[in-house]
């Protein structure tokens, strides 16, 4: 009984083979992109949400503007202090 050759024997030798360098595309051709109405809504929902992160707590021109306002004693009357009153009942009891 005999066994011929199938093959060779070194599974690289095809490997080891110099490729032909693949021809570069021609230099009129340009790259462009589209981006989606949905991609460029998602990137303004992007840039506000980080400007929010990056914002203040705190409205320091309204504090001031309170402040202000609490040291002028004739500011503060009855009608203030029951808007004020109603604002924090309608705070507590949301319905």
């Amino acid at each position: 009984m005999t066994i011929d050759k199938l093959g060779s024997i070194n599974p690289l030798q095809h490997y080891n083979r110099p490729e032909k360098a693949a021809k570069s595309a021609s230099k009129g051709e340009h790259d462009s992109i589209s981006v989606s109405s949905e991609a460029r809504a998602m990137g303004e929902l992007y840039q506000v949400s980080e400007i929010v992160k990056n914002a203040d707590d705190i409205r320091h021109d309204r504090v001031e503007e309170v402040r202000r306002k609490m040291q002028d004693p004739s500011y503060i009357n009855s009608a203030v202090i029951s808007m004020v009153a109603d604002k924090i009942m309608d705070d507590v009891f949301k319905v």
